[in-house]
């Protein structure tokens, strides 16, 4: 063969390599789950995803969304079934801490902390990934949960903010004698019970006492035993019961009974933070809203202070194949440019630091979060801070509840059998 021709076919082989190479690195992939399938925000991930991989074009992110409720089901599959996405979506809490038990989450306590990574976050939105000291999801959000009210309709019935829990109920007492429904309320999944539960909880039952039951580490004849618990439950009945939610809440999901308040048919509805962006160009808009954080009890024995909420994030398989990257792209998700970005584009309130201001964020937002910085602490939500079991039991007892079929003494009972068995299959 001439040396031309030998030079020639050495060319065309190590172009072929380096063409095999670039391909070899472009196919490293990052599967990547989320909860957020909503336009709004769907435009906001797109559009992250997007800069990232024109930063780092030997990296592809495969994106995937599922709605709130369905999301729990499908990480259960795909845990059970050992395809864990490379990077996932989890609510904090005892949600996030079985992941981190069961060996399903990546340790980056040093990735975060060894880095300047961690001067994006507060401590305290980082606390609610952590178990037994270690770090395992980062957050990419704060929540908290607020009782939002039409002011008109409030207005016309003469009606002001409530600063007690019985001024609360004086309140819907005078809106339905009026013909109005006080309060829209959809439990056909039952998170949004574990919501008004969790705060009643927080707000009747000792801090200690209540922390100590979700973590299983009470006494097998203290459990969930505190009298709070039960009327934390009656006086979710009581709102049922006095026709103060809307009828049929079981039957409606909470985007539905959400449509119904928007379009100004009932006072008011307990909103999270991040749904606020929801209410835009809405007849509620045009009638006005505020809002205010579900008051305490003058004869409570919890924290009256605290607003139920939490930190939302996320986490990385310690199954990995590509761990480095994974990390790499959740930095870039959680870095400031991409905060402000997640801000003004979704309405949500970023856990980055600095990332909410008067140019990312419009003046019931930054009113929720100067609330949420004021509160004395967070009640996570209830349904991923107690262990999954107890939680079953407790969501379908709200529903039960609702019904008529069952009381708030029989519901607690049960949870207590639950959480003893949990208790004992642990060795806790």
């Amino acid at each position: 063969m001439k040396p031309t021709k030998i030079a020639s076919a050495l060319l065309a082989s190590a172009l072929a390599l380096a063409a095999l190479s670039a391909q070899a690195f472009a196919e490293t992939t990052i599967n990547f789950l989320h909860k957020w399938p909503e336009p709004q925000n769907m435009a906001y991930f797109e559009k992250a995803v997007k800069e990232f991989e024109a930063t780092h074009p030997d990296i592809k992110i495969k994106m995937e969304a599922v709605a709130d409720e369905p999301y729990k089901d499908k990480i259960r599959v795909l845990m059970a079934s050992d395809q864990v996405p490379d990077v996932y979506f989890s609510w904090s809490g005892e949600f996030g801490k079985k992941f981190a038990r069961g060996g399903r989450a990546l340790d980056i306590t040093d990735t975060v902390y060894g880095s300047d990574w961690k001067s994006v976050f507060t401590e305290a939105s980082m606390g609610p990934f952590k178990y037994k000291d270690k770090l395992y999801g980062v957050p990419i959000n704060v929540d908290s949960k607020y009782m939002l009210y039409n002011k008109k309709i409030f207005a016309d019935n003469g009606i002001t903010e409530p600063k007690s829990f019985a001024e609360f109920l004086a309140a819907c007492k005078k809106l339905k004698k009026a013909g109005v429904t006080p309060i829209a309320f959809g439990n056909q999944y039952p998170w949004a019970a574990a919501h008004y539960i969790g705060d009643l909880f927080g707000k009747l039952v000792p801090n200690a006492t209540r922390q100590a039951d979700y973590e299983l580490s009470s006494a097998a004849d203290a459990i969930y035993t505190d009298p709070g618990y039960v009327r934390g439950l009656t006086q979710f009945k009581e709102l049922n019961d006095a026709g103060y939610f809307n009828r049929g809440s079981n039957a409606l999901s909470h985007e539905i009974a959400r449509g119904g308040f928007a379009a100004g048919r009932t006072a008011m509805m307990y909103l999270e933070l991040v749904e606020f962006g929801q209410l835009k160009g809405t007849k509620l808009e045009q009638d006005g809203w505020d809002f205010f954080a579900l008051p305490g009890f003058a004869d409570g024995k919890g924290d009256q202070g605290l607003l139920t909420g939490a930190p939302d994030g996320f986490m990385v398989s310690s199954k990995s194949k590509h761990p480095k990257e994974a990390l790499e792209f959740l930095k870039f998700l959680t870095s400031p440019a991409q905060g402000a970005d997640y801000v003004k584009m979704t309405g949500m309130t970023s856990s980055v630091i600095g990332s909410i201001t008067k140019d990312t964020a419009d003046t019931a937002t930054l009113k929720g979060l100067d609330l949420l910085n004021k509160a004395s602490g967070l009640a996570l939500w209830i349904d991923t801070d107690m262990d999954a079991r107890s939680t079953e039991v407790l969501l379908a007892g709200s529903q039960a509840i609702l019904n008529g079929t069952e009381t708030p003494e029989q519901v607690m009972a049960k949870v207590r059998e639950t959480a003893l068995a949990v208790k004992k299959e642990r060795g806790e």
